[in-house]
């Protein structure tokens, strides 16, 4: 009889534990206006590389259009390549986008531990994709579920936390 209530014990426990877990990161979760801001932080990153590369060109095209067209291809390379750092290698390595980082937000899986890489590969490459498919349905999802979470995080096991949550849960 006592084997069975200590067994119930430490059950009743870790369940307790990770609903504490679960509505920590509820109430942390990532408003969807912070969401958005992280997002045209992001876009103004990469269109301003292009924008710039784009007016260099004109700018300093020596009159020659092979000049001017090697420096618009050089400013796309530049922007994919940030496109690749920004999007995929920041997110697997720190869990933020610059855009992210700028509005204080993380990217996590639902039980408050680190994303990883194949989560992150997994949100950003199908998940994104298919939320732009569903004509950007995916991304406003976020806006109205009980958890701040768009399709892209309910097909990575992801949500998008706060900073200062991640800091208080540390400690």
């Amino acid at each position: 009889m006592a084997a069975n209530i200590e067994r119930a014990t430490l059950v009743d426990t870790h369940a307790n534990a990770r609903a504490h877990s679960l509505a920590h990161v509820e109430r942390f979760r990532a408003p969807f206006s912070l969401r958005c801001g992280a997002f045209l932080v992001d876009y103004i990153v990469l269109v301003g590389i292009v924008a710039f590369m784009t007016l260099a060109a004109r700018l300093f095209g020596g009159g020659t259009r092979s000049a001017g067209d090697t420096t618009e291809t050089t400013g796309l390379v530049i922007a994919a390549a940030v496109a690749v750092v920004d999007l995929l290698l920041l997110p697997m390595w720190r869990g933020q986008s610059i855009g992210k980082w700028a509005t204080g937000l993380r990217i996590e899986r639902k039980n408050g531990e680190r994303a990883g890489i194949v989560r992150v590969l997994v949100r950003h490459l199908i998940g994104y994709t298919l939320s732009f498919l569903t004509l950007g349905l995916g991304f406003i999802v976020a806006a109205f579920n009980q958890q701040g979470r768009g399709l892209h995080d309910f097909i990575a096991g992801t949500v998008v936390v706060r900073e200062e949550a991640r800091r208080a849960r540390v400690r």
